[in-house]
């Protein structure tokens, strides 16, 4: 009888002691997780005229959209716009240093639009897409990749070649990518301007509705993955 109850108490200690390892990991990765998310984040849109937002004002384009998306769930995170309407792959290339300035933690390249409505050699768009994305990882820059469809008036060959050419891309480097950047938008009178290339400021909240789950899992990602002091 004695031992019975002295076993019982036993199991009881253990099991309180269980309960407060258990509630101290669960504090250690709580704490964890809210200095992730307080750690500030510098995400650059490396793109063209619909990251720069043609035709709309600067708070209704992709980045500004983006930021106040992420803002109002809590998250540290800057979006810093540097599309630049007219900009081919090439142009972007171009661009890399001068983007590289303001430190960017993670980069999406939106860039391909413009080689597309060309009918530029897609064989020339991967080139600098690969050269681009080659770039950012040798500066120690975290890459997300978003990609385009090709105009079907080129034929289907230009457009497999061309669309295909993200996902290529994508592999190689072991990049996250976002399929079509104008997912919900392309073609639909309503959601783009006269030109029927840009999106309104409708389409750009659309786009950004859309693209916010990719933004949010692959930030949840970076925070999980990278440890280090946040910029002075």
């Amino acid at each position: 009888m004695v031992l019975s109850i002295g076993y019982g108490r036993f199991a009881a200690a253990v099991n309180s002691l269980l309960v407060t390892i258990l509630l101290c990991l669960s504090l250690l990765c709580t704490s964890a997780t809210a200095h992730a998310q307080s750690t500030p984040v510098k995400l650059a849109i490396l793109g063209d005229s619909l990251a720069a937002g043609y035709g709309v004002k600067p708070g209704q384009s992709v980045p500004a959209r983006l930021e106040a998306a992420l803002k109002a769930q809590g998250r540290n995170v800057t979006v810093i716009n540097h599309g630049v309407s007219g900009d081919t792959t090439a142009g972007g290339l171009d661009r890399v240093d001068w983007m590289l300035a303001d430190k960017p933690d993670i980069v999406m390249v939106e860039l391909g639009a413009n080689d597309a409505l060309r009918g530029l050699d897609p064989v020339a768009a991967e080139r600098n897409l690969d050269a681009i994305i080659a770039k950012l990882k040798t500066a120690g820059v975290t890459v997300w990749l978003a990609g385009m469809l090709a105009p079907r008036n080129f034929g289907p060959e230009y457009a497999q070649q061309f669309d295909g050419l993200y996902k290529r891309l994508a592999e190689k480097y072991n990049v996250p990518l976002y399929p079509f950047f104008l997912d919900g938008v392309a073609q639909d009178v309503a959601l783009n301007q006269a030109d029927g290339l840009h999106p309104n400021p409708k389409g750009v909240d659309i786009i950004v509705e859309r693209l916010l789950p990719f933004v949010t899992k692959n930030l949840d990602d970076y925070a999980a993955s990278v440890r280090r002091p946040a910029r002075p």
